[in-house]
């Protein structure tokens, strides 16, 4: 489908891993796309041909100002971040500056250049460690990290500048992201699950699970893992809806509502990597609750979300991309 130029949407972070497969699945529904990105975490290879891509931060306020001007861009999905929760709790001024002065900036070009329309990649982690094994977006917000905290802090943002100047905004909360969507896109991070027991096996060493002896069926944790394009298609629709100008929700989990353990991720590692191994059993980490699952079905309601991936999909396609990643640096 040729993209309609006439309906563009600035993609913050569009370079990255999550937002690359955004921008595709924009493109595929017709919609314009410019990607904004720093490229300290994305890759510009990233970017498809033909999409714009500008080269610099969201704090930059002139940046961003001109760069909606200059695509007359019709709406934003934010997905541009600093995203290491671990790490945020060693750097909080920088993940307080990348994720809440970044968002202001943002917030304050949009205002400048009336663009009124935003999608919000927030995060599971404004829970932090809910009371309750299945989140809802009632469920009280704990954040325990300055990465958690600092997406909070951006959906109230939102909410408080839609108040002000009647943005339209929906903010989109989610907890494992893996798959890919195309050999040509990878998770790059080190410090999530598929990279590292992918770097562990092609290392000849043998990945680890911490923990075998929480109250799950098979004793070991239990989590959201979602498919990183059915992620791209729920931002889509939420793009197209507020565009429709229907109104949405503040907040959307997109959740499996069933999870899986740590042990049926490596067994499907096994299966798709075809490496046979038996992960080791190292102590539980101070912390990790046993089961952590959100329920998708107010998404599921407004924003068409399903599960449409397994997980085998979602380990065959990462292994795919990480194996074309490795022989492209070989190369």
């Amino acid at each position: 489908m040729t993209p309609d130029p006439n309906h563009t949407w600035l993609i913050t972070g569009g370079a990255g891993y999550i937002g690359a497969h955004v921008v595709r699945a924009m493109r595929d529904a017709g919609l314009g796309v410019v990607v904004l990105d720093d490229l300290s975490s994305g890759f510009a290879a990233f970017v498809p041909d033909g999409v714009p891509l500008v080269r610099g931060s969201i704090t930059d306020t002139d940046l961003v100002r001109d760069t909606l001007r200059e695509h007359d861009a019709a709406g934003v999905i934010h997905i541009a971040g600093y995203k290491y929760a671990g790490v945020s709790v060693e750097r909080p001024l920088h993940t307080y500056t990348q994720n809440v002065t970044g968002t202001v900036s943002l917030l304050q070009a949009m205002a400048d250049e009336g663009v009124d329309k935003i999608v919000f990649s927030s995060s599971a982690a404004t829970y932090g460690t809910p009371d309750t094994d299945l989140v809802t977006e009632q469920t009280p917000t704990r954040p325990e990290s300055p990465y958690g905290e600092s997406k909070l802090i951006g959906e109230w943002l939102l909410a408080d500048a839609a108040r002000a100047t009647g943005l339209q905004h929906t903010s989109l909360r989610y907890f494992n992201v893996v798959g890919s969507g195309t050999p040509e896109i990878h998770d790059a991070s080190p410090h999530n699950l598929f990279p590292k027991v992918f770097e562990a096996l092609l290392a000849g060493r043998t990945p680890m699970i911490n923990g075998d002896d929480y109250p799950t069926p098979d004793g070991t944790a239990v989590r959201d893992y979602l498919h990183v394009a059915d992620l791209a298609q729920a931002h889509v629709v939420a793009a197209q809806r507020l565009a429709a100008g229907d109104q949405l929700e503040p907040v959307y989990n997109l959740g499996s509502g069933t999870g899986s353990s740590v042990r049926e991720i490596m067994t499907a590692m096994a299966r798709g990597t075809g490496i046979d191994f038996t992960p080791e059993i190292a102590p539980r980490r101070p912390g990790d609750p046993a089961r952590i699952v959100a329920s998708g079905q107010l998404a599921a309601r407004d924003l068409g979300w399903k599960m449409r991936h397994t997980l085998d999909d979602m380990v065959a396609s990462a292994w795919a991309a990480a194996e074309a990643a490795k022989s492209a640096t070989t190369s």
